[in-house]
């Protein structure tokens, strides 16, 4: 059995264009897939975020609507209750990678606000990126990949194959005009080759020991092809 590092978002909103503050935290399909899929592997998880604050669900992402009827919604929620290790983060500072096997981001926008700033979780990408253990990100999670940064200034990621919550898909939301960025944006112009499949449809990027998935509907593809590097 391995330990695989879950790094979540601690931020409980999204600022908006106009300043407002849009309510999200993490989305609960793509933490909670996942970590069905590597405990029933029979890895550990421990769960890390920025000061070790306990990470907020997007109350939206628990909506009948957006997992497939009620008993969708139901599974997701049964599913969060029982990933005990939300409840007792670590500090993001205090993450030594070589305890890990592994390092999963789910996203929803909370990494919108505070991951795709913070030079701490950047530091962690760019030393697990070159260090070669698998590395996956889904939907707005990629957003913390903005702050990888090399020596130079360069973007760690720059020349990857990528993908992330696409320009369609927050248009699609209603959210594009109302944001300060866009993700597909900020990561073509940080140097990512990235690429985008149907909006909604799981989509997922493997390039060397980077692994993406596109939105919520990816998050269990992405926790198999990471199951897969770990062999």
């Amino acid at each position: 059995m391995s330990k695989i590092l879950y790094v979540m978002t601690g931020a409980t909103y999204w600022t908006l264009a106009d300043g407002t503050q849009h309510p999200t935290g993490f989305w609960a399909e793509e933490a909670v897939a996942p970590y069905e899929a590597f405990k029933a592997a029979g890895h550990e998880v421990v769960v890390a975020t920025p000061g070790g604050v306990v990470p907020t669900v997007d109350r939206g992402s628990l909506a009948p609507e957006v997992n497939g009827g009620q008993e969708g919604a139901d599974r997701i929620a049964a599913g969060l209750a029982s990933f005990t290790e939300l409840q007792a983060p670590i500090s993001l500072e205090d993450v030594d990678l070589d305890d890990y096997a592994a390092v999963y981001y789910p996203g929803g926008h909370g990494p919108m606000e505070d991951l795709a700033a913070d030079a701490t979780s950047g530091r962690l990408l760019t030393q697990a990126l070159e260090s070669g253990k698998p590395l996956a990100a889904v939907c707005h999670a990629s957003a913390a990949l903005l702050a990888a940064t090399k020596d130079d200034g360069a973007n760690s990621f720059a020349g990857y194959r990528l993908t992330g919550f696409t320009n369609a898909e927050e248009t699609q939301a209603g959210l594009a005009p109302k944001a300060k960025w866009l993700l597909q944006d900020r990561l073509t112009a940080a140097g990512a080759d990235f690429e985008e499949g149907e909006p909604w449809a799981p989509y997922v990027v493997v390039d060397r020991n980077l692994v993406t998935g596109q939105n919520p509907a990816s998050s269990a593809p992405v926790a198999t092809e990471l199951l897969k590097k770990l062999g």
